[in-house]
């Protein structure tokens, strides 16, 4: 298969800038600093709305078929894409979170698990009939 490049369209700016636990995040406020040039693509996009953000998991090496769920050496080995381990084939993560405010290019978040300065490739409404 051919590859292909990703254009990111923002930045994570977080007070957590290490890699922790998921549970960590799930009442943390963070921001994403769009770029300027996809402001048009968020006019329509509303405050209080619950999102869909896929970013790349950016501080992510080499991945292993198998990892340990959340690094716990006690557990057993399971095949990566059974996990949500940030070492995947791609790098990629995705987040449901919660859109607080917009203001200028920035979205106000809550619940985002992306450390700062991760590249944001792309924000979607989170619609749940997608997902029944």
């Amino acid at each position: 298969m051919k590859g292909y490049c990703v254009k990111p369209i923002g930045i994570v700016k977080s007070s957590i800038g290490e890699p922790v636990s998921p549970d960590s995040f799930k009442e943390h406020h963070s921001s994403i600093l769009l770029d300027p040039f996809y402001l048009p693509a968020f006019e329509d996009i509303k405050e209080g709305t619950e999102i869909l953000v896929i970013f790349r998991f950016h501080r992510s090496s080499a991945f292993p078929f198998q990892v340990h769920p959340r690094g716990d050496l006690r557990r057993p080995l399971q095949s990566v894409c059974s996990t949500c381990s940030p070492r995947r084939p791609n790098f990629l993560g995705t987040t449901r979170c919660r859109l607080l405010k917009k203001e200028g290019n920035t979205l106000f978040v809550v619940g985002l698990d992306a450390i700062d300065g991760t590249p944001i490739l792309d924000i979607k409404p989170f619609v749940m009939e997608s997902f029944k």
